[in-house]
């Protein structure tokens, strides 16, 4: 009898032995760790798929998940022959398009990780910005200022015009597709008419390389970030001068990214991505963070749950900005805090330790409720004066 209890307990024991661990869900995908510094990241519009281009000129194309473990190379590509600047989708992603120092534009086909389509000396000089403005034409801008737009159905550029006089670091467009908006390390911003085929002005200089662009304020305000670390607000067909300004008290604001009609993601060189709200201008919070390492480039993912950034420590990192969207911001402007710091906003968002980040907290509960009453506290000033 006890030979048949010992065998039974045996049984079970192998049998607790052979389930198989139930796979652990994180808040966000876990990073995804490259050999080579890389410059550029951009998601697919339809499935939960990220490309990646490096300082080597290859491009690399993962699936993500928050599952640990799930992340996935599906393919890699090493057409380039010189470092990939930018990577993009196109609308229906099926076709991904990148440029690179070598001059030249890539198209691959996604599924097939096939290269499709090479304009090999698109410009005479390394090719640094690009946008896709609908399913035919795009824009490219480098190192020297020149922008071209190109109609692939014929596939030649139909504008070529070179008014900057350093790099174009970004470009954008409006809804109508109409105007196209270019930022410059010259420090101005240009505005060019697609269906017109024609230059429009460049705004004033600003101090420094204006290093991004995006339309803001249901297409009511242009905003630039600065090598500077501000940024700069133009009114819409006010392009010439800027109607405001304010520093983010960064080393620099390298790359934004629209979150909201209101709230914008800025990375930096001092490797930390803030949260902020444009009129009313504040810095919200930190998202996240590459410590110590310039971040290159940050991409917002197709259902607006998940940035990616990629930096100089040849990460590429997945922040949570689910949050982003409910935070509202007072009209008025508040008193300076002596301790400028910054407010963690996701859980990954940490205090390092570092002078240079000493302004970040740990999203703490402790933290959160002192931070709120701080704020109430604030809110009942009568007398708060300027930022």
């Amino acid at each position: 009898m006890a030979t048949s209890i010992e065998h039974e307990d045996s049984c079970e024991q192998e049998d607790t032995a052979e389930e198989p661990k139930a796979p652990k869900i994180r808040d966000t995908p876990e990073d995804i760790k490259l050999e080579a510094i890389v410059n550029t990241i951009a998601f697919h519009p339809n499935q939960d798929i990220l490309a990646a281009g490096d300082i080597d000129g290859d491009i690399y194309l993962f699936s993500y998940s928050c599952t640990e473990g799930e992340n996935k190379e599906l393919w890699s590509s090493g057409h380039h022959l010189k470092s990939c600047r930018k990577v993009l989708f196109s609308s229906d992603g099926q076709k991904l398009y990148s440029v690179s120092k070598d001059k030249a534009v890539h198209i691959m086909d996604v599924e097939a990780g096939k290269l499709v389509t090479r304009i090999p000396k698109a410009h005479e000089v390394p090719i640094n910005a690009m946008l896709l403005v609908d399913e035919n034409i795009f824009a490219t801008g480098d190192d020297e200022g020149t922008l071209k737009v190109w109609d692939m159905r014929r596939g030649t550029s139909f504008m070529d015009l070179k008014h900057h006089d350093d790099y174009i670091s970004d470009i954008t467009v409006d809804q109508a597709k109409r105007i196209l908006l270019t930022a410059s390390g010259d420090g101005t911003m240009g505005v060019f008419n697609i269906k017109r085929r024609r230059f429009e002005l460049l705004s004033e200089f600003q101090n420094g390389d204006l290093t991004s662009v995006c339309i803001m304020k249901r297409g009511r305000k242009v905003v630039c970030g600065s090598g500077e670390g501000k940024i700069y607000i133009f009114n819409w067909n006010g392009f010439g001068a800027t109607s405001d300004r304010f520093a983010v008290q960064a080393e620099s604001v390298d790359c934004i990214v629209p979150i909201t009609d209101n709230i914008l993601c800025a990375a930096s060189t001092d490797g930390v991505i803030r949260a902020v709200n444009v009129l009313p201008n504040r810095v919200l919070g930190s998202v996240g963070q590459h410590v110590g390492m310039s971040i290159e480039e940050i991409a917002q993912s197709r259902d607006t749950r998940f940035l990616a950034s990629c930096a100089h420590d040849e990460l590429i990192k997945f922040w949570d900005i689910s949050s982003l969207p409910d935070m509202k911001v007072n009209d008025y402007r508040r008193r300076k805090k002596t301790d400028r710091r910054l407010k963690a906003l996701s859980n990954k968002a940490f205090d390092t330790g570092q002078n240079f980040f000493a302004g970040l907290v740990d999203t703490t509960e402790e933290n959160s409720k002192k931070e709120e009453e701080e704020e109430e506290e604030d809110d009942s000033d009568s007398d708060s004066g300027s930022d």
